[in-house]
């Protein structure tokens, strides 16, 4: 037994459209439930990490809020679904390193009533390489994905029909996840009658835009022997950033950060694709999924429609893609309720849903030039 870093605890809070609460009180509660799931006091965690883009409350202010009044180590990282799992490694490897003996990490917004990403109105700042996009009003990311999604489908003959046979799927597997927002069954007429958003993305191609809460608990392998909760270990973790975290710069949108971290995931973790149980894929919309499933491995460039539409994303097949429904049909929690999902799965505690003798679960992050991913391991 060592320093090795492992996830003990998990916590949420009610996924709604209208919470009616601070990003700090859901911070809070989503913390408490995950001490309580792991079985740890508050004075047991000395470390603490989020990640927000002016929706949310510090890391240090909801450690305060919870009652510990003394960090270790402390890290707020700036940016959205992109950092879901570097916020869960960087936990790991304070962890590992001595920096705090136990990290909580939690994502918190009112992504529904408060500030929404799908959004872009009001007076703006914008810097970056974006100022030169901004006067033509390609400010938001439904616009920028959807222009990588008509690439693909002009190199690849990639269609509508292949992203709705995502969406359907993922819709089928929050019909038994009582925290999902969106449980009403689909198929392919529904969804190509759906409202455009940008083509070639309807309603049903984009996340949920929910207010909520999430926080894991990273402690080392030797505490966990005393805790409520089988462990869960990382096996492997990466992130790849390239060309400035630029939409536009990116030389090629028929492929994702994802083209750079698949390779050095499978050989840090020293598994394969073939190997996973369950994908827990970044789903801020269909064609993320897409281009992600291709780039770390499960099938051809091309062919993520028949994959799907052949049932080898679903149970019974070669693996269950985001059996909590996603954050298209459970809700965008910005991508943390992904690492809860594949820990609930990993312990054989998701009830209806559960992913038969679930052991390997791949979690990623991020779409476009920036992102990440995990491989968790349930304890043998």
């Amino acid at each position: 037994m060592s320093r090795r870093p492992v996830l003990v605890g998990i916590g949420r809070t009610e996924y709604s459209r209208n919470s009616g609460r601070t990003t700090l009180a859901m911070a809070a509660s989503a913390a408490r439930d995950a001490l309580e799931d792991a079985g740890m006091d508050r004075q047991d965690v000395d470390g603490f990490s989020t990640f927000a883009a002016n929706d949310s409350a510090q890391a240090v202010a909801v450690a305060h809020a919870i009652g510990i009044d003394q960090l270790h180590w402390n890290i707020d990282l700036f940016g959205g679904g992109n950092y879901a799992t570097s916020v869960v490694s960087n936990a790991a490897m304070a962890v590992e390193a001595g920096a705090c003996e136990a990290a909580l990490v939690f994502r918190s917004l009112n992504g529904r009533s408060g500030h929404r990403f799908g959004r872009a109105d009001g007076a703006l700042s914008v810097g970056g390489s974006r100022q030169f996009a901004g006067p033509h009003g390609y400010l938001t990311p439904p616009q920028w994905i959807a222009l990588w999604a008509q690439k693909h489908q002009q190199v690849y003959g990639s269609s509508c029909e292949d992203l709705g046979q995502i969406a359907i799927t993922q819709r089928k597997h929050a019909g038994p996840n009582p925290h999902a927002l969106q449980r009403k069954q689909i198929d392919m007429e529904d969804y190509l009658r759906g409202r455009w958003i940008n083509e070639p993305f309807r309603i049903f191609d984009c996340a949920l835009e929910i207010d909520g809460a999430v926080a894991v608990v990273v402690t080392t392998e030797e505490r966990a022997r005393d805790l409520r909760q089988k462990p869960i270990g990382i096996l492997g973790h990466v992130e790849a950033m390239g060309h400035g975290g630029s939409f536009d710069h990116w030389p090629d949108y028929t492929t994702m950060y994802s083209g750079e971290a698949a390779p050095l995931l499978w050989d840090r973790s020293g598994i394969g694709p073939e190997d996973v149980d369950l994908a827990c894929m970044y789903d801020c919309f269909t064609y993320t999924v897409m281009a992600t499933m291709e780039d770390y491995g499960f099938c051809e460039k091309g062919q993520v429609g028949a994959y799907f539409s052949a049932g080898r994303a679903t149970y019974g097949g070669d693996v269950v893609v985001n059996p909590h429904g996603g954050l298209i049909s459970e809700g965008y929690i910005h991508g943390l309720n992904h690492t809860y999902e594949a820990v609930l799965q990993l312990r054989h505690q998701a009830g209806e849903r559960q992913v038969e003798d679930a052991e390997l679960a791949l979690v990623t992050a991020g779409a476009g030039p920036v992102g990440g991913a995990m491989v968790l391991a349930g304890a043998n």
